[in-house]
């Protein structure tokens, strides 16, 4: 009679639960850390191939790893010793079938990933195509799938709870909080984020200018006096403010003969803040004419000069 209560309780709608969001919320911790650790190597070794390598291509990366770990890998830690909590008070717990499915599950997967990983170094190996960015990245993937497949293949030995449990989760807390902290040195405070933003919409601000006063002067034939004569109440288009201010941006006429012009805006940041990189820039969507947009914390003025072969006058329909 005993052994049948019993056999009812080990598929108790809160085992299949917990065990279920203990599984999830791991998965969901190491696939964020392994590419936390990932984002780590593309910032300390960048790809010299990768001609568009900025700011966002890492930067975006690392904060859903961080706010992901912050928000999951604590409440894998919660519902991990809930379980263990469960286990000490009632063993049987310990052998019911959605657990030993899911352990097993997870031992399917990690050996899945080591032996791709191990597939995969050794292929790069064989075409020469090995550098330290590549070891590093198959290195932290084989070292978090070894640490899950060794932990939950001497748990799912074990008929009791391995008092080595807690040191194990003090040893990974550790790893990822240091992970976490080390990640807002590179990202900056929201608050640093903020004033990013703030820079790279008035960069896209003024790019969009000038690409209006381009289509100006092959409309017309001249630059526009004032930023004001761009706005145009058929195509809808407004010219924009500074996003901090509300203010307009400068602009002035160097040469109108020549086409110089410039347009100036104040800026927070240096434009190398982590790692943004402003050059090569088309002068507007489609062209192929390139500019820099490199700027400093503080009024900055891009100089530019229209070339009229690229940019010939619009002829007039007679």
């Amino acid at each position: 009679m005993n052994e049948n209560i019993q056999t009812q309780r080990r598929n108790l709608p809160r085992d299949v639960f917990l065990h279920l969001f203990a599984i999830v919320t791991l998965y969901w911790s190491a696939v964020s850390f392994i590419t936390l650790c990932w984002q780590y190597i593309n910032y300390f070794l960048p790809d010299v191939l990768s001609l568009r390598y900025n700011y966002q291509s890492y930067i975006w990366p690392i904060r859903f790893s961080v706010a992901s770990l912050i928000i999951i890998f604590p409440l894998f830690i919660l519902a991990s010793f809930y379980l263990n909590k469960i286990y000490r008070k009632e063993l049987f717990v310990r052998e019911s079938k959605i657990r030993k499915w899911l352990i097993y599950f997870t031992l399917f997967v990690a050996s899945l990933i080591i032996v791709g990983d191990l597939v995969t170094v050794i292929y790069n190996f064989l075409g020469g195509d090995v550098t330290a960015k590549f070891i590093l990245k198959a290195l932290s993937v084989l070292v978090v799938a070894g640490a899950v497949f060794g932990y939950y293949l001497d748990d799912v030995r074990r008929q009791e709870p391995s008092k080595l449990a807690r040191h194990f989760v003090f040893a990974t807390s550790a790893i990822v909080l240091i992970a976490i902290v080390g990640a807002f040195f590179i990202v900056g405070s929201p608050k640093q984020a903020r004033l990013i933003q703030l820079d790279q919409q008035r960069v896209g601000d003024l790019q969009n200018i000038q690409g209006q006063i381009v289509n100006y002067w092959q409309r017309k034939g001249e630059l526009p006096k004032t930023l004001a004569g761009l706005n145009d109440s058929i195509s809808g288009y407004v010219v924009p403010n500074d996003p901090e201010t509300n203010q307009p941006y400068e602009y002035n006429i160097k040469d109108s003969n020549a086409l110089n012009f410039e347009l100036c805006a104040d800026f927070n940041l240096n434009g190398q803040t982590g790692g943004v990189s402003r050059k090569s820039v088309p002068v507007y969507p489609g062209g192929e004419y390139s500019q820099s947009w490199d700027y400093s914390a503080g009024r900055v003025c891009f100089g530019r000069q229209i070339d009229k072969q690229l940019y010939p006058t619009l002829k007039k329909i007679k």
